[in-house]
C-alpha cells in the first residue's frame, strides 16, 4: 500500500484535487452515479500490512501535514449542515480546511485513526484543542476537527445496500468496526466516494467519513456522542443464534447487522487486535483525550474485541 503521508506534498499549500477529477465531477447536490460492477476491491479496503508500524497519532497525513495552532485561520463560512456546528476556513500556507466543532470532534478523529488502521481508506484529518480565528464570529472558537479538503474531491454519497462491495467481507468488516466504536448513525449519507490524487495517479475512495456519532451509547432514534459512562455501559457481543452474531446495538440502520457471522467477526477484531498499546495511546493522544479518559476507553475497546474474539468456533467455518 502506497504511504499517503508521502503523496501529499501541497505545492504552494494547496493541491486542487477539483481539478484532477473536473471531468466526472458530479452536478452540486446529486449522488454520483451508480456504480455497481464497476469497483475494484482496494477502493474500500487495502492491506493494512505491519499495523503496529502504523502512525496513529498523526493518521494519514501524517505530522507534516498538521494544523498548527501557533497561526491564524481565515474564516471563510459557517458550515451549518448536520448535528455539528463548524467552519470553512484556509490557513496561512493557503490549504483549506473543515473545521468541525462540538462533542463529535474527538470520537471522529479517534474513529478515523482506527478505521485507517485496520486498512480503510480515510480523509486526513486531527484535532486541535486551542486554535483561533481571523474575520470569524469569535477570535477563539471551540476545539475543533479539521479535516483537510484540498486532500480529495467529494463526489456524492454511496449506500450500504448498493455498492459493488455488496456481500464481501470487507464490507461487513466496515460495518462491524462502526458497531465496535458505537457508531450509531450509519445513514448513507456519511459515506462518500472521494477522488484523491496519490503517486500513482487519481484513486476513487468509498468511505465512511463522518465518524462523530461514537464512543457513547447505541439507543434508538439516536444514542449519545463521546460520552465514556455510556459506552462503557454496553458490550459487543452478545451470542451467536442460528449462524448470525447478535449484538448489543440499539440503534437504526439494524438491517446492516443480519448477516454477519461470527467468521466476519473474527477477521476484523484480528486487525483490530494487533494495534498495540501505545498505538491505543496514541489514537486518543490524537484527540486530545486525558490520560484517565483514554485509558478507561482503550479497557473497554480491548474488552469488546476479546468478546468478538472469543467466538472462535462457533460456525466459523
Amino acid at each position: 500500500m502506497t504511504s499517503p503521508s508521502t503523496s501529499l506534498r501541497l505545492a504552494g499549500g494547496v493541491i486542487l484535487a477539483a481539478v484532477v477529477v473536473a471531468a466526472i465531477t458530479t452536478p452540486a447536490g446529486t449522488t454520483a452515479p451508480n456504480l455497481a460492477g464497476q469497483a475494484n476491491l482496494s477502493e474500500l479496503w487495502q492491506d493494512p500490512g505491519d499495523i503496529a508500524a502504523r502512525d496513529l497519532r498523526w493518521g494519514r497525513g501524517g505530522q507534516a501535514l498538521a494544523p498548527s495552532a501557533d497561526v491564524e485561520y481565515a474564516f471563510k463560512a459557517i458550515d451549518a449542515v448536520g448535528y455539528s456546528a463548524g467552519y470553512d476556513v484556509v490557513d496561512p500556507e493557503g490549504r483549506p480546511w473543515d473545521v468541525k466543532t462540538g462533542d463529535e470532534g474527538q470520537p471522529e478523529v479517534i474513529a478515523s485513526r482506527l478505521l485507517w488502521a485496520v486498512g480503510y481508506h480515510q480523509p486526513v484529518v486531527y484535532y486541535l484543542p486551542e486554535w483561533r480565528l481571523t474575520n470569524g464570529p469569535v477570535p477563539r472558537p471551540l476545539p475543533g476537527r479539521f479535516r483537510l479538503e484540498s486532500d480529495h474531491a467529494a463526489l456524492g454519497d454511496w449506500s450500504w445496500n448498493e455498492n459493488p462491495f455488496k456481500g464481501t467481507r470487507e464490507l461487513r468488516g466496515l460495518v462491524l468496526a462502526n458497531l465496535l466504536i458505537n457508531n450509531w448513525d450509519l445513514k448513507s449519507s456519511n459515506n462518500k466516494f472521494l477522488m484523491v490524487p496519490m503517486p500513482a495517479g487519481t484513486e476513487r475512495w468509498f468511505v465512511v467519513q463522518d465518524l462523530g456519532a461514537s464512543f457513547g451509547k447505541t439507543a434508538w432514534p439516536i444514542g449519545t456522542r463521546n460520552r465514556l459512562e455510556d459506552f462503557e455501559s454496553q458490550r459487543f457481543v452478545l451470542g451467536v443464534q442460528d449462524g448470525r452474531v447478535q449484538f448489543d446495538y440499539h440503534a437504526r440502520h439494524r438491517e446492516l447487522l443480519e448477516d454477519l457471522a461470527p467468521a466476519d467477526v473474527l477477521w476484523i477484531l484480528g486487525l483490530f487486535n494487533r494495534i498495540t498499546d501505545q498505538q491505543w495511546n496514541d489514537v486518543f493522544s490524537a484527540a486530545a483525550m486525558s490520560a484517565d479518559t483514554s485509558s478507561r476507553y482503550i479497557r473497554k475497546m480491548k474488552a469488546k474485541i476479546q468478546e468478538g474474539l472469543a467466538l472462535s468456533g462457533q460456525g466459523t467455518s
